[in-house]
């Protein structure tokens, strides 16, 4: 059963920062948990991606995202709803 997982991100960032979050996004499909991350406008501040992603995966990639928030310093930025 597959499962989706959301990211909150804001629109307005910095190139660097928005390296960081493509490197993120990268990184998750690199590693065969998800194929594709669609997007659609939340608000006038912020972006909603999310994945499917299966079920018994959740908590490894959800922690590796909260770690790759904290360890790049973009918690401001990012956000899991």
């Amino acid at each position: 059963m597959n499962t989706i997982i959301r990211l909150k991100i804001k629109k307005d960032i910095d190139t660097a920062t928005e390296k960081k979050i493509l490197k993120l996004k990268g990184y998750l499909i690199a590693q065969s948990f998800t194929d594709l991350i669609h997007y659609d406008d939340e608000d006038e501040d912020n972006y909603t991606h999310y994945f499917t992603a299966e079920a018994s995966k959740r908590k490894e990639i959800v922690a590796y995202i909260v770690s790759y928030i904290h360890e790049m310093d973009i918690a401001e930025v990012v956000t899991i709803p």
